[in-house]
């Protein structure tokens, strides 16, 4: 089935990690990027990578079967429901936004690697901005980076 919601990822970012579905950071851009993986137009993003790893895993999804469902052409509101029905492990109101808080605000670990890691992703992005200090602000500017815009 044709999937005429599937954005052209080599052409604009997905949305932001800091869009919310039903409460979920992170799950509009997993959502974006499995269905740009489905038509063929994810360009240079991943599908269940670490990061939607991190989100598939608070669902207690599984990314094939998410894929599958993505596959049949639902929109956000369907999808959301399939996965409120199929969730390992429901949540609470209060854990969705405790999770959804944390990962707005979650920035490299305090290991070296983490901060090493996190160091070059952001000059190699910009060596200007002091503001860049969590995962979603990087993610955000490298969307931004990516298609045209200046640090």
């Amino acid at each position: 089935m044709s999937n005429f919601s599937a954005l052209d990822l080599t052409q604009r970012p997905p949305r932001s990690p800091r869009v919310r579905l039903g409460g979920y950071v992170l799950l509009p851009r997993l959502l974006d990027k499995g269905r740009a993986a489905l038509a063929g137009t994810v360009g240079d993003y991943h599908y269940n990578c670490p990061l939607d790893q991190r989100v598939l895993s608070f669902l207690g999804i599984d990314a094939e079967a998410l894929r599958a469902e993505l596959a049949t052409g639902k929109g956000d509101g369907e999808i959301l429901s399939w996965i409120v029905a199929n969730q390992k492990h429901p949540r609470e109101p209060w854990e969705i936004q405790q999770w959804s808080d944390f990962q707005d605000r979650r920035g490299p670990d305090s290991d070296a690697e983490s901060l090493g890691l996190f160091t070059k992703y952001v000059s190699d992005l910009t060596t200007t901005r002091e503001d860049i200090t969590t995962w979603a602000a990087v993610l955000d500017l490298d969307d931004y980076v990516s298609f045209g815009g200046k640090a």
